[in-house]
């Protein structure tokens, strides 16, 4: 009897050991293995992100504009490779906007009178501002200034960065993150650096396939490119929901982004904005 009970005992041992090696070691080995293959379908992963993202957008939907930049630069520090980071970051780049273009208080804004002599241009390089940014900040409707007018006024400091690989163009104010772009399409030369430095030129308004100046009745409505002094780097604007169908052709090379995207873009830099693009 003393043999039957060992021999059970052995199988109780040695067969618990099996089965803890196969659950516990060479399954989750298999398994793992089955989905590099693709055989099976990873099991979901709970994204513990998600809620404070959320709280973030909801802020912003509420109408509680500083307090939803304050969250999505949060979110952005405190979880850099969560899924939702590139939302936030969107979502943050819209927000930035926002406060630039409204009547919010915030930091960089200051209140401009014009002074006898002030055309909108004159103003716009005193404060280092674009003359459409004054307009869009103010609501205005042409560019006739009138003396003792008040003006909202910001002085920016913005930088382009271009990332090839990800397809993103990153607009810095400051040093710091202020909005990013989706690049929709390259027309690139087979061989390019792997760094270039450059700057913006010029920004070039298209309508009837006619160049058109800033303040004429022609600009509004126009087709945005942005020129670097990098010829192979022309920011040029694609058809989007809001611009179906575009008049112009696109360059010969380029980038390309929406075309209220690029319309938006025109509007904050000048041609003194550095522009750095990396892979």
């Amino acid at each position: 009897m003393k043999w039957l009970f060992v021999l059970f005992l052995a199988i109780i041992i040695f067969g618990g050991a099996a089965w803890f090696g196969y659950n516990f070691v060479f399954k989750e080995d298999i398994q793992v293995r089955k989905e590099q293959r693709g055989e099976v379908t990873p099991e979901p992963r709970i994204d513990l992100t998600l809620p404070e993202y959320e709280e973030a957008a909801k802020l912003r939907q509420e109408g509680k504009i500083p307090e939803a930049r304050a969250a999505l630069t949060a979110f952005i520090q405190k979880y850099p490779t969560s899924p939702h980071a590139e939302e936030a970051k969107d979502l943050l780049g819209e927000v930035n906007v926002d406060i630039l273009l409204s009547r919010t208080p915030s930091p960089e804004k200051e209140e401009y009178i014009v002074k006898p002599g002030d055309v909108l241009q004159k103003v716009a390089r005193k404060v280092k501002s674009t003359p459409e940014l004054i307009m869009r900040m103010n609501n205005l409707n042409g560019t006739m200034l009138h003396i003792g007018e008040r003006l909202l006024v910001s002085h920016p400091d913005f930088a382009i960065v271009v990332q090839r690989k990800p397809k993103l163009l990153v607009l810095l104010n400051h040093g710091g993150f202020f909005k990013q772009f989706h690049v929709r399409e390259e027309k690139l030369p087979a061989k390019v650096a792997s760094k270039v430095t450059t700057k913006v030129a010029e920004v070039m308004a298209w309508n009837g396939g006619k160049r058109v100046g800033f303040g004429t009745k022609e600009f509004i409505g126009s087709t945005r490119w942005i020129r670097l002094s990098s010829q192979a780097y022309t920011i040029y604007s694609v058809p989007d929901s809001a611009h179906p169908a575009l008049s112009q052709p696109p360059p010969p090379q380029g980038l390309g982004l929406a075309a209220a995207d690029v319309e938006e873009l025109s509007s904050l830099i000048n041609n003194k904005t550095p522009v750095t693009i990396t892979d």
